[in-house]
């Protein structure tokens, strides 16, 4: 699905709520001009993960601009998400510049992020990484 219109993405973000892993939302979306807009705010899911998102989006473009996705287990992040390119690292190519962080070694252990795009919603595809993750 690509990014759609402001109004259906807006629909979306406050949708989320309903959504059957997701316990609460502090998501909002603020407008930065006339066709862009930040998305800033937490998931607390029914696994006990939190999820904190950040996006910068352009829908004249029809694109996230950026993004930073955090999960977190109580006080500790356990994963994040980022398009910091790395050319460097070949097993993340098929998805690049998208990829995760994760134990051991959290900040330079890298991992292609499938599903996470510039070009279409990630919230799902965040939502259900965060479910398979281990909560203990």
């Amino acid at each position: 699905m690509p990014i759609p219109a402001r109004s259906e993405y807006e629909r979306l973000v406050y949708g989320l709520v309903d959504h059957s892993q997701v316990q609460i939302s502090t998501l909002r979306l603020y407008s930065s001009s006339a066709l862009t807009a930040i998305v800033e705010g937490e998931l607390k899911l029914s696994n006990g993960l939190r999820l904190r998102i950040l996006e910068v989006l352009d829908f004249r473009v029809g694109k996230i601009q950026n993004y930073s996705y955090a999960v977190y287990r109580e006080a500790e992040k356990i994963r994040w998400y980022d398009p910091q390119p790395h050319p460097e690292n070949p097993t993340l190519v098929p998805t690049f510049p998208h990829h995760y962080h994760e134990p051991p070694n959290i900040k330079t252990n890298r991992k292609p992020a499938v599903g996470i795009s510039f070009d279409s919603p990630n919230f799902t595809t965040l939502i259900d990484d965060c479910s398979k993750l281990k909560t203990d």
